[in-house]
């Protein structure tokens, strides 16, 4: 049974940072992609960052580049989304994903894993 499980949410203040984690279980790490996306209320879900397989690509959304970094190391340790210079607009609850495709998926469709979510709120 695959699971995926976020932690690291909570409340900053903007200009602040966090750094998410993703547990993962069930699944022969090695062989997916991971992802992380955010909702806002009364928003779609919507891609952040990505990286592939192996570690060596990562995609980002034009919104956080250069102020999040997704990191992944191996099946033991989590998969990690630094952000910095937080803004209020950041403000989303945020969902670890998994996928089997090749690259760097951005596409949420291309996700058939994902965790419950753990809430990140950006004060101004």
């Amino acid at each position: 049974q695959v699971q995926l499980v976020e932690s690291g949410g909570g409340l900053v203040q903007a200009g602040g940072s966090l750094t998410l984690s993703c547990a993962t279980s069930g699944l022969t790490f090695s062989t997916y992609a991971m992802g992380w996306f955010r909702q806002a209320p009364g928003k779609e879900r919507e891609f952040v960052a990505c990286i592939n397989r192996n570690g060596a690509a990562t995609s980002y959304s034009d919104s956080v580049k250069g102020r999040f970094a997704i990191s992944r190391v191996d099946a033991k340790n989590p998969v990690y989304l630094q952000m910095n210079s937080l803004k209020p607009e950041d403000t989303a609850v945020y969902y670890c994903a998994a996928t089997r495709e090749l690259g760097t998926p951005r596409l949420v469709r291309s996700y058939g894993y994902w965790g419950q979510g753990t809430q990140v709120t950006v004060s101004s």
